[in-house]
């Protein structure tokens, strides 16, 4: 598994990135864990004539609380979300997907950013970007856009980034009350399924919840009818969570492969929605 020759550049800031892209247009790659891309490159699925390197252009790479949630550089690692006590304090759903990504190589080295760019079906990211509201910030030559992360993620790796474009930054609300659980595949450790809760507690009952799940349609999706099940439920009454959690995965063509069929994905939603809800009603 030999990648196809390549030339390769490490641009010093966005703009020399940013130069770069519109010189060499379709034929260039952005890179910066290379977790995602690398892979494919050799198997030749992926055959860029230009690697972009950005993993050093300075200050995307920050982890900032601020009184309105957490501002995360697009370059901070895995490993640095989930060793981050902002990030457990303020985002715990995101140390909980942060900590399970793949092993100890690739926490170290991949980044949030580049996994969410990458918009694998089965990542544990966009689940949770989803179930807590994120924004993304996209820069292009021209200026800058915000995207609400349910326009982000569009399809089975399709996003709204352009060609063009390099996300910079994920800005999150405060969800305290919020927890990832999966299924990992034990071979790759993506998400045969992976479910993210975020809870807005009144005293002892749920106000309002936002779910969501990897790993089961061609896209991360919220699970808007166990969303509006849960309102009014008890966090601690653990039959009506799973009551309201049956049907997460209703009007969604579950994906089949070797490992797991879609039907099982389909089961497991259920069974994963009630447990991350039960996680974050805890917290």
């Amino acid at each position: 598994m030999i990648p196809s020759a390549f030339d390769y550049a490490r641009p010093e800031n966005l703009q020399d990135a940013f130069a770069l892209l519109a010189e060499h247009g379709d034929e260039a790659k952005l890179i910066a864990g290379g977790h995602s891309l690398l892979p494919m490159m050799k198997l030749r699925l992926a055959t860029p004539s230009i690697l972009i390197d950005i993993s050093r252009i300075d200050g995307l790479a920050g982890i900032d609380a601020t009184r309105d949630g957490l501002k995360l550089g697009a370059l901070v690692t895995h490993a640095a979300l989930a060793a981050s006590e902002q990030v457990r304090k303020l985002a715990p759903a995101l140390a909980d997907a942060a900590a399970q990504i793949g092993d100890t190589q690739v926490r170290n080295r991949g980044t949030l950013g580049g996994a969410c760019a990458h918009g694998d079906p089965a990542a544990d990211y966009p689940a949770v970007l989803l179930a807590l509201g994120a924004r993304l910030r996209i820069a292009k030559k021209g200026g800058e856009t915000v995207k609400e992360a349910d326009d982000f993620f569009r399809g089975m790796f399709e996003t709204a980034l352009e060609g063009d474009a390099i996300l910079t930054e994920i800005a999150l609300g405060p969800a305290p009350h919020s927890a990832y659980v999966k299924f990992p595949h034990p071979a790759s450790h993506y998400a045969v399924v992976g479910v993210a809760a975020k809870l807005e507690l009144q005293g002892a009952k749920i106000a309002s919840a936002r779910v969501a799940i990897t790993g089961v349609g061609d896209s991360a999706f919220r699970a808007k009818s166990v969303e509006k099940a849960l309102s009014g439920v008890d966090a601690g009454d653990a039959a009506a969570i799973r009551s309201a959690c049956i049907d997460a995965a209703a009007g969604i063509e579950a994906r089949s492969d070797v490992f797991a069929s879609g039907s099982y994905r389909a089961a497991m939603a259920a069974v994963y929605a009630a447990r991350a809800v039960t996680a974050a009603a805890i917290r």
